[in-house]
């Protein structure tokens, strides 16, 4: 049994953390990616597994490119090593779109291997990974006029993860809202948002139809004030702790059926707050390719 771990850009030491934690020794690493003797386990720092890779010995160019195809038809290529002899490779495999994603539009459907060269007469490959984009990052269609932030980004590759997003008319808490990037985006979905914050909104965003601002702490809303099946989001900025304090009351008053929250760590990364995130039931915890140093919690009625 292999596994190897693709982690997010920039963030290979918190997955060997995660890694060491679950028992699982690293047994080779080819830059991100983290190759091991074991089954899969779940991670929150790995922008991509790859199920059951296997080592291919190949002789040129055209060798690689036959056993690739051979093996299925989608792949998305890890190069980080070998660049030249891997594009050559890649340039004769079919062609994947992987063009970025407009608002509203789900993840492809089709399965998507992943394969690297260890070495010039190696190949690694996986015909399946827990994503279904190249390396774990999701392209998203930009909108650079109307969103005060690029942090809207975030919750749309979030909503693309989970598959699910708010239908016209539904309520949403947009908690920490200011200055309304994640207000802005629901929004244009047609959900209407109660955007809270002390400080308020950008003009644009608050004249959005739908949208209002509660000029109030997110720590000091009273559940009570919502209806059963609303939606709750949260990019407070706060120590991780607390937001975690923040989900369960919510989720006890039981109004609340998704929940999408940003865990934002203040210098050293906090395993064990996020393993308690990851142990509420039903729950799922990943970096996204738009997060930095933070993960996303995501609790979405089944």
């Amino acid at each position: 049994m292999t596994t190897a771990y693709l982690a997010a850009d920039g963030y290979e030491a918190q997955l060997i953390t995660e890694l060491d934690a679950a028992g699982v020794v690293v047994t080779r690493r080819h830059e991100r990616l983290l190759i091991t003797a074991a089954a899969a386990v779940d991670v929150a720092w790995a922008a991509n597994v790859w199920f059951d890779p296997v080592e291919i010995p190949i002789t040129s160019i055209g060798d690689a490119v036959r056993v690739l195809r051979g093996q299925q038809r989608n792949w998305a290529m890890y190069a980080p090593a070998h660049a030249g002899r891997a594009r050559l490779i890649a340039e004769q495999l079919p062609h994947v779109s992987g063009k970025p994603l407009v608002l509203g539009a789900p993840a492809p459907s089709a399965p998507l291997g992943s394969w690297t060269l260890l070495d010039s007469t190696t190949v690694l490959a996986a015909t399946r990974c827990s994503s279904r984009f190249a390396n774990g990052e999701i392209a998203l269609v930009e909108d650079r006029d109307g969103p005060p932030s690029r942090a809207y980004l975030k919750l749309w590759e979030a909503l693309v993860r989970v598959g699910r997003w708010p239908r016209r008319g539904e309520q949403c808490i947009d908690l920490g809202a200011s200055p309304g990037g994640w207000t802005w985006l629901l929004a244009q979905l047609g959900a209407r948002v109660v955007a809270v914050d002390k400080a308020p909104l950008d003009e644009r965003v608050a004249a959005l139809p739908g949208v209002e601002w509660l000029d109030t702490s997110a720590f000091a809303l009273d559940p009570a004030a919502f209806a059963d099946g609303t939606w709750l989001f949260s990019d407070v900025i706060a120590y991780p702790e607390r937001v975690l304090a923040l989900v369960e009351r919510w989720r006890a008053h039981g109004c609340i059926r998704n929940i999408i929250c940003t865990i934002k760590f203040q210098g050293e990364t906090d395993h064990d707050v996020g393993r308690r995130f990851a142990a509420i039931d039903g729950s799922h915890v990943f970096h996204l390719h738009h997060n930095r140093h933070e993960l996303t919690f995501a609790l979405i009625e089944p």
